[in-house]
Parts: C-alpha cells; structure tokens; sequence
C-alpha cells in the first residue's frame, strides 16, 4: 500500500506499517528508511525477526545513525514537559554485554507495543499524547487546590479579562498546555482552515455509525474545535479556556498512566485527527468519485525519490506532510533542504556504472501550507539522555522553492555542481587566507603584516649597548645590597634573605630596584627591546625588505578576502535568476521552544497578513511584535529559544490568507458575522454570561459606594485637638495629616523664624513670615540643587526638596510651606503662634480656582510613595545584609515596582533602579542556590522545603524579570537559575526526587503567567525622618556596590 493509500484511508495496513517502522527505528537506531523497510520486508511483517535481521547487520550501520537516533525519533517540535523514571520490576540492564538481556528487551519491548496495540488499536505516540493530557489536567486541577499563598494572584476584576477592541483572543494555559496554544492559533490565524473547521458539519448519520475508536475521538473534539474557534472569532474575553477540547483529547485515550511524558508530533497527530473527521464527512459527501479531504489537500504534498540502491535505480513518489529536518551542522534553511534533499553519493544517479547508493528527492505537488519540523533535539549517548541543539539557524521570510521542484531538476543539478565547485575553490583560498593571518609554527599564531610590522618596529628602535641585566646592574647602589654573584632576578625568585632587609639609612632603601614588584620604570630603562648593534646600511636594507614584503603581504590578504567575497556573492545569488523565485512560499507562523530537551516553554509568532505585522502568540498574552523580536528567540544561538516548527504558506495562494465576503452585497464579513448560526448563537451566550460578570462586579462596587456613603453621613464625636508630635514617631508617612509635622520640621521652622526675626525685629508677623518663608525655601533650593552622594537624599528630608527636583508648580511648593509654618506645634511661645495664626489665615484665604486641591493631593501622594519605596528599599537591603533572603525578597519586589512607577513620571521620581534591580536579582539567584542544595540533600523535608520556596518565591518572580527584555542581566540570570534545575535531568536520583522534580520544572520553564497585581506588601516599621535618614546613609554606604542613584 503507497503513501497515497495511507492518507486517504488513515485505518489501513499502511499504517500499522508506518507504527511497526517508528519501532524498529526506535529499537535499533537505525534511520535509514529503506533499510528498515527492507528489514520488514524479509521478515514478513514478523518485528522480533526484523530487528534479528538489523541486529545481525548493525556492524555495517554507521555509528552516526545511532547517535543521531532522536534527532529522527524526536523531531523539532517534541514537547519535552517533563520527563520521570519509575522503579520497575521488570527493568532488563543492557549495560553488560549480555546478548541475551538485549533479545529479551527487544522482545519484551515488542510484546508489550504488540500487545497494547491489538488491544486497544492505539498506538505508542497516541499513547503518549494521552498521558501528557492527562497530566496537563491533573495539573490543572491541582493548581486549585492549593493553598500556599502566592506573591501575587490574578485580579478578580473581570474588567482584566475584558477584550480590547479586536485584539486577537488568547488560551488559557489550563496546565502544561502552552505547546496546544501555540499549534492552535498558528492555524487558526490560517483563513481557509479557520474556515473548514468553522463550517465543519458532522455526518448526517453519524449516530448510526459504528462507534469505533475514532469516530468517538475525532466527531467530539472537532465539535469542542469549532467551539473555540468561534470564541476565539468573537469572545468579549480577553482569553478563552481550551479544557474541554483538552479533556476530549484526554478521553479519547485509555492511559492508565498519568505520569507526563513527551509530546510527541502533536501537530501531525492534531492533524491526523481533523483529516479521520474529514475523511468521514468526505466519503458520505462522495457522488461515485474519489472522495477529496480538504486536510490533505491542505497540508500534504508529494516528492519524487530517485536514487540508486547497490547500483539499482530506484525511483518512487512519496506523499508528506510536516517536513522534517536536521539543524545540527547547518547555518539557513536552504542548506538544511539541500542536506535533506540529497541522501548518500548523488554520482551514482549519472553513471552507469557506478555500485554506490544513493538518492535525490524532488518535490512534485506542493502543499499551500508547508510545514518544516526542525529537529532541535539529539541524544546524547553518553550521557544517556536527549539534548537540546541551541545552534543558530536562520531562515527568510520569503522562501523560493523553484530549487527543489522535479521540473527544475536539470538546472539545479548544474547550479549544483556549480556551487560545489566553487565551494571546493573556496575552501582553498580560505586556507591559503588562514596561512597569512595565522603564521608561525608554534601554538601561538599571528597576522603576518602584524609580524612584518613587529620586526620593522624592532629593527628601527633606538640601539642599546649592553644587556637588560647588565643595565639593570648598573643601576644598583655601590655600597652593594645584593651579593654582587647572586644576579637580581634570582634574589626575586628567591624572596628575600637577610643581606636584603632594609637598613634605618633612607638612601641605601631608595635606591633599591625591584623590576617585577615596582611599578614606576627608572628613566634610564629602555621601553621595548631593541637591537644591540645594527649599522645604518643595516637598518636600510632590512627596513626597505620589510616594507615592500609588508605591501606584498597586505596585497596577497586582501586579493584574497575579495575572491572569497566575490565567491559567497556568487553563491547566495545563484538561484536568483527569474527561472528561480516563481515559487515563493511566505512564513507564516513559528513555533518556538524555550528551555531544555526535557522540559521547556513554548509560543507562537504569526504573520498578520492583513495589518503586514507580527504578532506574538503566549497563551493568554497575545501582544504586538516585530521580526527583530522574531529573529532574536527563533533563529537560535541566543540564550535557550529557538524555533522547532517553521509555517510558510504558497504566496499566490491568497485564498489561505483572504477575508470572506457577502454573496450578496459584496461586503467583507468579520468577526460574528463570519460564523454559521449555531456557533453565533454560541458565542452569543458565553459574552452574556461574561456581560454578567461584568454587572454583577459593576453592582457589588455600587454598593461597597453607598455603604462607605452612609457611613460618612454617621455623625461622630469630635476629635481630640492634636497634641505634639514626640520624637521617634512615625512622621508624614504614618500621620492621618499632612500638618501633623515632625519634630525636625518644628526646628526647621524655629530656626527660620528666630533668622527672619533677627533681620526684622521691628517687623509685624506677616512680614517675619514672609521672610521665615523665603529664608526657608532659600535653604531647601539650595539642597535640591546640591549633588550629594547616594547615601545623603535630601529629597528624604523635605517633600520641598522633592518638589523642586522633579519640578513641581510653584503654587504646590507655596501652599506645603505655609501649611508648614500653619501647624499648630508651633503654637509653644508667643512669637510663633503669631506667625501660625498668620499662615493659617492665608491658607483660608486661597481660593480654589487658585491651587488645584487634586493635583496638590496627588503630588504630596507622590512623596509618601517615595518614601515608601524608600522603606522597602532600606529593609530590604538590611535583610539582604543579614543573609536573610526570603525575608529581603519581597521587600526588594515591591522597592522594584514601587520606584518603576515613580521613574515613569520622572527620571528624579525614585531611586537607582539599577541598584535595586542588582539586589532584587541577587537575593533571587541566593534563594535558588539554596533550593538547589536542599533538594539535592535528598531528604524528603528539606525537598520539599527547597521546591516551597521555588515554587512560592521563585517561579512567581520570574515573570516579573522577563517583563523587560532590555534587562539582559535579568534574563541572563533567569536562564541560569533554569539551567541549574535542567542539569538534575541527566542526573541519577531516588524515583520520588526524579518525580518532584518533572512535577516541579513545567512550573520554572513556563513563564507565561500574566501578572494581575500583588496581595497586601509586608508591613513598615515606623521611622521618625530623623531616623529614617540615618538609617538609610548606614545602609547605602555599607553596599559593596553602590552606583549612582537615579538623580
């Protein structure tokens, strides 16, 4: 049965076939599709005698398709979640050299596939997509029964989740799940097959089917499909839940284990399932004809394989679907598909002769939408684990596919030779260029001109007659510190004896020289080294040789550079000719995996067709991007992102892309207009559901309004007039007013008034006001303008001092200072309360068009923020001191957002962000370490309390410094803190380690958790300013690291 016949009718031998083929690769490492079809053949479809028969042959298998078996059997976009080991009774050690433990574990390994398989018709990759479903749901629900509290959680304002204009909807990661957001909105940002699945109708008779296998799988989920393909057209929803075409899924499997593994070629198997559904509707459609599948049509495509097997030619027509392709070795896609296109020696194809094996694939039929899987992952054999390739690995945003098309095979077969040609001449000049910029025979190489130069610059220095040494000895003191037969680099070498101990005279110690411990050079000591005896006619000679061998040299490199130049020029533009690009391919989307081979987070980048954009697709996040964004986490190289699935779709294919319209009137339809009745009904209900949220959220404020209303109306008991403030009580910050001022502002006050009565003795209290006012504002502009060290904030001890910096309107900076000399502390002798009951009476006598009453609130706001920021910053750094880190954390947290929002007013608004981002960042990587060794103590507390304080102070944290892709530091540190967990995967462990930590790493790597807000911050202690000053100048200059702060 072809590949065609497997296809169209998906329960035929030809499948079962390509299952039996998946486990003999899988058993034998062996990639090589025609031997291991070959090896099913001869055995008669027997697999313990197929794996005999390639057993018996391995010898004559290259080790390379061993070591490269996962990068076939795990291609590009395998889920590595998590992955565990469980004791087992049954395990066979294959370590020894015991041929039978291996033909045991062979057949054991068969028996069990076998078996499972007749049982249930299901297949192992099926299998394994139940068992990461399941456990994405059991995650799911575990995560509601927690009860650990968490920094922050999301904000139950449904106005958060609200929809913004026609932003595109997200998913809800319903646990583990960001691999099904990712392949779910790639295509469902696909017009044509949004399209198919919304107007997907179930068969007619579907409930007199026979209820098999697949119908009970595929007719649900693609039901539950349309569903959310209709919330994502037109939910009010910020996001949508996909749970329950993840439980469909979950359902359609019979998995009685639920530990996680990987998700292996989920969007082949996605699609696999959506074509069964097809494929039903497509045979009850037929009229006596072929019945037509729009998911084969859609993604599937046919090359041509010609080759020579042990000089016989060959030559069959394949059908594929997603493309698989290696990345190891490769720089762009081109060579990957040249690499792809091309197995063994190619020769054999033109020769009659020839007995070698090889073969060419050409593309036949196109699909419109060609899907690459990049195979990111390999496994380490010696190690014993897979790993993930973080190598670069670019690829366009225009692909032409004219090169791999059969029609212009001839052309290309030339191009071809003609490129490797060239490559072969290139590789010359490319040696021939390394022997000029690395000469010398020794370890170390150099530039030749550079060399050239050296020997020129030697030649023309300024003679010496006599030796470094001896010059050196010329120099020592005559009295003789040093034993005139011991020479004074040994004496360094020696370290000093007793004849070298200086003496009390001071002329015998000055003139001592030490060549390696002093650092200023005597003015006698030549620079650099230079020739003893050289002659003018010498020096001529050698300096007109070096020249014109320096000329040559330079000539030689630079012809050189340029015909290397000239050459890569001509190979990148050697399929550029018109008979070349009429076959362009547009990418669409891609799928990028961050983290490790085991475990990792995924999202989605996709081309918007219509606003000519990219969008960034991370489950509920759904945000504006730009190819530079794309370039930097998809191509590789680059931290532990890279894409492992590339989308293009045909460019004169714009029915993919293309927008319904109205048969009649001619109008484009969007959004709900674009969906059949049943699902528009649908939709309907759940934004009515939503709207009620939404009323009853509007509802419950209102009343929490009118209670707060009527209980203002309450008449109370007057309040007791103020008394003094004593010192050491909390101040401004902790005051119910404004006027209630410290014991440092009453001096301040005083000590103005006593200079302004001292100047205008004879005055009246207006006028000593007036100049107590002026005389005080002198003194904190004159602070405001100062540059003190970090340590010294003045803006600490005045909100004047704020004010003026960050340039407050004058009538904010008027009203605070007569509100200061208005207070009533100052109320102690005659000659201040005069001048209170002055200030006082100007206060009411502003109008309240004259100062806005709400910008004055909102300034004086702004300060008790400061200061507030402030507190959390110098607590924190306190308990960062003191090595107590969890404490410290949440203090540096809420310091960080604190003063980012004041910076976004002001770059003299808060404090060095730098600074607190350091320690934020430290205290992070601290608690890390020592979550990291109390989990690799091994015992079950200490376990557990290590994964308590990643799981409720680490991973929560995380988002916050991903937030800012400008911070690299940030980022650096959090792939480090990755990293640290990722390296336990290859590590033996106890299996109830090996279980928390695949349970655990899903957590660390999945950082798309949008953050809503915070719980209540931890409680301040109360600082007079006094106090809080002094405080925070100890601190700040007990930092080993102290930068300039934000002023």
């Amino acid at each position: 049965m072809t590949v065609e016949q497997n296809v169209l009718q998906p329960g035929g031998a030809a499948k079962h076939q390509q299952t039996f083929l998946n486990q003999l690769r899988e058993i034998t490492g062996i990639n090589d599709i025609q031997v291991l079809q070959q090896a099913l053949k001869d055995s008669n479809g027997n697999l313990e005698l197929a794996v005999a028969f390639l057993t018996a042959k391995n010898a004559k298998v290259p080790q390379l398709e061993e070591a490269t078996y996962y990068q076939t059997a795990l291609p590009g976009n395998d889920r590595y979640i998590s992955v565990g080991s469980q004791a087992d009774t049954n395990v066979i050690d294959l370590t020894g050299d015991d041929k039978d433990d291996l033909q045991r574990a062979i057949a054991l390994s068969l028996e069990e596939s076998n078996r499972a398989f007749r049982e249930t018709g299901i297949t192992d990759e099926e299998q394994a997509i139940s068992r990461v479903l399941e456990a994405s749901i059991a995650e799911n629900k575990a995560s509601l029964k927690r009860t650990h509290p968490e920094v922050w959680s999301d904000s139950p304002n449904p106005y958060d989740r609200k929809r913004q204009d026609n932003c595109p909807v997200g998913l809800k990661n319903v646990g583990n799940t960001c691999w099904f957001s990712a392949v779910i909105q790639s295509l469902f940002n696909l017009l044509e097959f949004r399209r198919l699945v919304l107007n997907f109708n179930p068969p007619a008779n579907a409930q007199d089917l026979p209820r098999n296998q697949k119908e009970h799988r595929n007719l649900p989920f693609m039901r539950e499909l349309r569903y959310l393909f209709a919330l994502l057209v037109g939910s009010k929803r910020k996001y949508v839940d996909p749970s329950r075409a993840v439980e469909i899924l979950k359902d359609a499997f019979k998995s009685n284990d639920s530990q996680q593994q990987d998700v292996s070629e989920f969007t082949h198997k996605l699609l696999d399932w959506l074509e069964d559904a097809f494929q039903i509707k497509a045979e009850e459609e037929r009229d006596g004809e072929k019945p037509k599948n729009p998911m084969v049509e859609l993604f599937y495509g046919r090359f041509l394989a010609v080759g020579v097997l042990e000089g016989k030619k060959f030559e069959n027509t394949e059908m594929f679907g997603q493309y698989p392709l290696q990345v190891n070795g490769f720089k762009d896609l081109h060579e990957c598909l040249e690499a792809a296109m091309i197995e063994g020696e190619i020769e054999s194809l033109h020769s009659e002769n020839s007995a070698k094996s090889g073969q060419e694939h050409w593309f036949t039929e196109l699909p419109p939408v060609l899907t690459f899987e990049l195979s990111r992952f390999e496994f380490n054999q010696a190690l014993g684990r897979p790993e993930k390739i973080h190598n670069k690995l670019e690829f366009p945003p225009i692909l032409y596919l004219d090169r791999y098309m059969h029609k212009n095979r001839e052309i290309t077969r030339i191009k071809r030779d003609e490129i490797k040609r060239l490559k072969e001449y290139l590789t010359v000049l490319q040696q021939r260029l390394e022997r000029y910029l690395s000469y010398g025979s020794g370890p170390k190489r150099f530039p030749l001109v550079d060399v050239l130069q050296y020997a020129l610059e030697f030649a023309s220095s300024k003679p010496v007659c006599t030796s470094p040494v001896d010059d050196l000895g010329a120099s020592a003191p005559a009295s003789g510190t040093l034993p005139p037969q011991i020479p004074p680099s040994t004496i360094e070498q020696q370290g000093p004896s007793s004849s070298e101990v200086p003496s009390t005279s001071p002329v015998q110690r000055s003139v001592i020289h030490k060549p390696f411990t002093q650092s200023r050079i005597p003015p006698d000591l030549p620079m650099h080294p230079a020739p003893r005896h050289i002659t003018e006619e010498e020096l001529s000679v050698l300096e007109g040789c070096l020249h014109r061998w320096r000329t040559e040299v330079e000539n030689d490199t630079r012809d050189l550079q340029e015909s290397i130049s000239r050459i890569h020029r001509t190979i990148e533009l050697m399929y550029s000719d018109k008979t070349m690009v009429q076959v362009p391919y547009r990418l669409h989307a891609v799928l990028v995996h961050e983290g490790q081979a085991n475990a990792g987070h995924y999202w989605a980048y996709i081309y918007d067709h219509h606003q000519n954009r990219w969008m960034k697709y991370n489950d509920i996040s759904v945000t504006k991007s730009t190819w530079e964004e794309l370039e930097r986490d998809s191509f590789g190289g680059y931290r532990n992102a890279s894409a492992y699935c590339l989308m293009y779709i045909n460019d004169k294919e714009q029915y993919l892309i293309q927008e319904e319209f109205n048969k009649e009137t001619g109008q484009m339809l969007v959004g709900m207009d674009t969906l059949p009745s049943d699902l528009r009904d649908y939709v309907k209900e759940d934004n009515k559901r939503f709207e009620k949220e939404l009323e009853e959220w509007d509802a419950e404020l209102a009343q929490k309004a009118q209670q707060e209303k009527l209980l203002s109306q309450i008449p109370r008991a007057p309040a007791p007039s103020p008394a003094p403030v004593q010192a050491g009580e909390p101040e401004y910050l902790e005051q119910p007013s404004r006027t209630d001022i410290s014991k440092h502002l009453k001096e301040d006050s005083v000590q103005a008034i006593n200079k302004a009565l001292a100047e205008q003795e004879d005055r009246g209290p207006e006028a000593i006001m007036d100049t107590a006012i002026k005389l005080e504002y002198t003194r904190l502009l004159k602070l405001a303008q100062e540059d003190p060290p970090p340590e010294c904030d003045y803006r600490l001890r005045h909100a004047i001092v704020y004010f003026i910096q960050n340039q407050a309107p004058k009538k904010i900076i008027e009203r605070t200072l007569l509100e200061q000399f208005g207070d009533h502390n100052l109320s102690f002798d005659e000659r201040c309360r005069n001048i209170m009951k002055v200030a006082q009476a100007k206060l009411e006598m502003i109008k309240p068009d004259e100062v806005n009453m709400e910008e004055y609130e909102r300034w004086h706001q702004d300060y008790r923020h400061f200061r507030e920021t402030t507190m959390f910053l110098m607590v924190g750094l306190e308990f960062f001191q003191k090595k107590s880190y969890m404490e410290a954390l949440l203090y540096l947290i809420y310091a960080y957002q604190n003063n980012k929002e004041l910076l976004s007013k002001g770059p003299y608004r808060g404090h060095d962000e730098e600074l607190i981002s350091h320690y934020r960042r430290e205290c992070l990587l601290k608690l890390n370490e020592h979550a990291a060794a109390l989990f690799e103590s091994g015992d079950d507390q200490e376990v557990n309390n290590g994964l308590i304080i990643m799981n409720e102070l680490i991973v929560p944290c995380l988002p916050l410094l991903l937030v800012d892709e400008m911070e690299e530091k940030d980022i650096v540190a959090v792939e480090d803190m990755r990293n640290r967990w990722c390296s336990y995967l290859g590590q033996e462990m106890e299996p109830n380690l090996q279980e928390k930590l695949t349970d655990f790493l899903p957590k660390l790597l999945d950082c798309s958790t949008e953050i809503k807000g915070f719980n209540d911050p931890p409680k301040l202690p109360s600082y007079s300013t006094h106090e809080l000053c002094e405080r925070y100048a100890r601190i700040m200059l007990s930092l080993s690291r102290t930068p300039a702060d934000g002023r």
